[in-house]
């Protein structure tokens, strides 16, 4: 229907009068889904239980403050100063089970009495959500991603770390936690916390080991893999893994062995793998080693820049030369498919973008160790669950593929903040029946009632 200028645009001159006034108004009334969500994930019950043999006598116990945490980094916030800006908020006093919320000094000292036993438990608590819902995925194949990724401190004493490697912030103290994500889901399943001095394989073995066994103690029949690079290559990690019956590939560092140039530079044939990359095969092994291992070499027709002055203006400064890359695996697959399989661990750093980008998980809230891991596993928790909730109520877009890409096209956590839990909205009892009044936004109205009637519906 054609409309007239008069019917769209109208005259503004008078600015309104403000005014403040406690009518039960919130600015996230998305958070609703998030409400049901804990409840048929019995979230608070469990999250009680991480806590259980602290006996906590306060008014705000370390759960309750958990529970803060998460919300507080669901809908988009990161200082815990930034607490006041939503204390009278009361769709978030509805979701925590409180009358009122606790003061930020209340915030740090809880963080700050956090002790080790609390984040192991946590630490449980997030494998097993990951766990529960790969069993109901009833997925024949988990793939494991390990990798590390530096949180700095910038600039300030902190215990636990230390100053180590950060090409980005030279000399800055920092911790270097082990992450290890599920690919089908693009959820972390655990994290590791270290100090940011020690190499990308400090306490790796270990790491591998617990979550391999965790995940057969509960999904005996899965197809486990694993996905690592150069750092983690070593004899002990590569023979573990095959002797768990865990498929996996490893990154291969040229410069620990001065053989793999010999046996490349005297390679003459090579095997065309797809356009610019040629490859060829050997069962070889380091002199260390006691096994032979399938290792993949590979070359990729790249351009090399010429940095030396040139002029400009008469053509551009590049030659073309070759890339080399050695894959170990024990796949019994083609080569294609090794490269493009490995390759996938790529997809790994978008989630490490999006949980220090929008979970928050580079602050560091206090100046304690184990208080800063639980703001950390907050900040996993709360990319988790947001993954979780799109699980519960959609079907899956994709099937398996030789990436292992995730399984659904997932809307990030700040998609998600922005288009829905981000919503104004009032609390009212008209007869005695609360009711939540929104907007009559037609999208916002369909996708909200989508996920609580899916939410509803879930096993």
């Amino acid at each position: 229907m054609k409309c007239s200028r008069s019917q769209i645009i109208r005259p503004v001159h008078k600015v309104p009068e403000i005014r403040f006034e406690d009518q039960r108004l919130t600015s996230f009334s998305g958070l609703v889904i998030y409400q049901v969500l804990f409840g048929v994930l019995r979230f608070k019950v469990r999250l009680r239980r991480c806590f259980a043999h602290r006996q906590d006598s306060g008014a705000y116990r370390h759960d309750v403050i958990a529970l803060l945490l998460v919300v507080h980094l669901i809908i988009g916030y990161r200082w815990l100063r930034d607490i006041a800006y939503y204390k009278d908020d009361p769709m978030v006093m509805r979701v925590l089970g409180l009358r009122q919320l606790p003061d930020v000094s209340t915030v740090s000292r809880i963080l700050r009495t956090t002790d080790a036993r609390s984040i192991w438990n946590i630490r449980g608590l997030c494998r097993q959500l990951v766990l529960d819902r790969l069993r109901q995925m009833r997925v024949a194949r988990v793939t494991l991603d390990f990798d590390g990724s530096v949180v700095s401190t910038h600039g300030r004493m902190i215990e636990g770390t230390a100053v180590g490697f950060n090409k980005n912030k030279k000399g800055m103290r920092s911790y270097y936690p082990l992450f290890c994500t599920v690919a089908q889901t693009g959820q972390v399943f655990d994290v590791h916390h270290r100090p940011g001095n020690v190499h990308d394989s400090n306490g790796a073995k270990e790491f591998i080991l617990a979550c391999v066994r965790a995940i057969r103690g509960q999904l005996p029949h899965v197809q486990i893999e694993a996905r690592m690079d150069s750092a983690f290559f070593s004899d002990e990690i590569v023979t573990l893994l095959d002797a768990l019956g865990v498929e996996f590939t490893l990154s291969v560092p040229f410069e620990r062995f001065a053989q793999l140039k010999q046996v490349i530079d005297a390679r003459k044939r090579w095997r065309y793998l797809q356009p610019d990359w040629w490859y060829f095969e050997n069962g070889w092994k380091p002199k260390a080693w006691n096994s032979r291992y399938r290792f993949l070499f590979l070359r990729h027709r790249s351009k090399e820049i010429r940095k030396e002055p040139v002029q400009l203006d008469l053509f551009v400064p590049h030659e073309y030369g070759y890339a080399f890359k050695v894959i170990v695996t024990n796949r019994k697959i083609k080569a294609k498919k090794v490269l493009v399989y490995h390759n996938g661990r790529g997809a790994q750093e978008s989630v490490f973008g999006e949980l220090k980008s929008q979970g928050q998980m580079d602050y560091l809230a206090v100046r304690r160790l184990c208080g800063n891991q639980l703001y950390m596993l907050c900040a996993i928790l709360a990319h988790n669950l947001n993954r979780d909730l799109q699980m519960s109520t959609q079907s899956r877009q994709r099937g398996t593929t030789e990436r292992r890409a995730p399984l659904w096209q997932f809307d990030e956590l700040e998609t998600t903040r922005r288009n829905l839990i981000q919503r104004a909205g009032r609390l009212t009892e008209p007869q005695g029946k609360l009711t939540l009044t929104m907007s009559a936004n037609t999208k916002v109205m369909h996708q909200l009632t989508y996920y609580l009637q899916n939410l509803e519906e879930a096993p």
